[in-house]
């Protein structure tokens, strides 16, 4: 990881102005998988808006509170997706302030025909955890804006890292959730995650002109457009290794991981197994590969 992306140190707990209209608090849940920590959003002037509250944690919700002013209110509480470092918090927060929490749907909405086929043979999420208890107060699509007294909000349905992932346009900026990351290239877990939805998704965001993306984690993303292209680069570069690995014989997507991720921590080994798997799923639909027996996560596949 390079210098610059470490130099993204801020203090958690403390409410720090990106541009006029928008704060930025980082949770305190610093990991392999979220880094810093969570970045929770605060939109506007008077009446807020809370984007992503975050984990189920007693000091970030007393961060958050604190971060309202004598004249505010927080009246909108909305969620990316259902990942447990970002919406476990909602309920408690939307409580606290009698405010309503807006989100796609529970953790199982927005799920691709093939994802929801191999949750019901019993593939579960893998990765950051998925939140099963979360629920919406009002739910949105694509298309939807959600406004406020002094902004609004477009959602954009952007299925891939999580099947209910929504970004949010905010003018010419866009916020992300974990679908576009400037410190790593976004997980894609099935059967949470779709990579064939993910690059739609991508493809979705690059048509815009945005100015600026604010991530789930990690420091504001300056060049949306160069990240969206390296994030589909790298896809497609890690397909071509899986390809050229099938080449040399059957495996099942934990071999490929060994073989592929050699420099990976043995304990991110089972989620880049599952970033492997969601390329092979993705592949099965081109026709470019094909398991041996059913689609499952340990089956073996082979090469077209």
């Amino acid at each position: 990881m390079d210098a610059e992306i470490l130099a993204f140190d801020p203090t958690p707990g403390k409410a720090e102005m990106l541009e006029p209209g928008l704060r930025r608090i980082l949770a305190p849940n610093p990991s392999p998988m979220t880094f810093r920590g969570t970045n929770t959003y605060i939109l506007g002037d008077r009446g807020l808006c809370v984007i992503d509250p975050g984990p189920d944690s007693d000091a970030h919700l007393q961060a958050i509170l604190a971060s309202v002013g004598d004249a505010q209110q927080i009246t909108h509480v909305v969620v990316t997706h259902a990942h447990i470092d970002h919406s476990p918090l909602a309920g408690r927060l939307a409580k606290e302030v009698g405010a309503q929490i807006w989100a796609f749907g529970g953790p199982d909405a927005g799920r691709s025909a093939v994802m929801a086929e191999l949750a019901d043979r019993g593939l579960a999420g893998g990765g950051e955890g998925v939140d099963g208890s979360f629920v919406p107060d009002v739910i949105v699509a694509e298309g939807d804006v959600i406004s406020g007294d002094d902004w609004s909000l477009e959602v954009i349905h952007t299925p891939g890292h999580f099947g209910n992932h929504i970004a949010l346009a905010w003018g010419d900026a866009c916020f992300v959730g974990d679908h576009v990351m400037g410190w790593a290239s976004s997980l894609v877990s099935p059967p949470d995650g779709d990579l064939t939805d993910f690059m739609n998704s991508c493809a979705k965001l690059h048509a815009r002109p945005w100015r600026v993306f604010h991530a789930g984690h990690g420091a504001p993303i300056e060049a949306p457009h160069e990240r969206l292209d390296w994030l589909v680069s790298h896809r497609s570069g890690r397909e071509a290794e899986i390809l050229d690995a099938l080449a040399a014989g059957s495996n099942t997507a934990e071999g490929l991981a060994r073989c592929i991720y050699t420099e990976t921590p043995s304990a991110l080994l089972p989620a880049a197994t599952r970033n492997v798997f969601a390329h092979l799923v993705d592949l099965v639909g081109k026709n470019m590969v094909s398991p041996i027996g059913e689609l499952r996560a340990e089956a073996v596949f082979e090469r077209l």
